[in-house]
């Protein structure tokens, strides 16, 4: 089993996550976050850390979500390794509780 980052994490990829990931297991794109399902140990340490609680474990994922895990493992494949918690968007606050944010990611 992985850990999967779903939608609530699109423009506003904190990275509290990255800083507890024993193994660097994720991987940064222009305004989401994913998770190498590869490198994934299942520690769980990041799910904690998500302010904006976007990150479930693979058989958890919302049905409405459930896209993410293969998008997950697909951008993992293109996207650099971030390795060290940097400051969020400017206006990640105002992107929170915005539902339905599928077609801003930006790949």
């Amino acid at each position: 089993m992985t850990y999967v980052v779903t939608e609530t994490c699109i423009k506003c990829k904190y990275t509290d996550c990255v800083d507890v990931c024993p193994v660097d297991c994720f991987r940064e794109g222009p305004n989401f976050l994913v998770i190498d399902p590869d490198e994934c140990i299942d520690c769980t340490l990041c799910v904690a850390e998500c302010p904006v609680e976007a990150i479930f474990a693979e058989d958890d994922v919302p049905e409405s979500q459930k896209e993410f895990t293969a998008l997950n493992a697909e951008l993992s494949k293109v996207w650099k390794p971030i390795i060290e918690k940097k400051d969020g968007p400017a206006d990640a606050d105002d992107w929170v509780k915005v539902k339905e944010k599928k077609h801003l990611l930006e790949k």
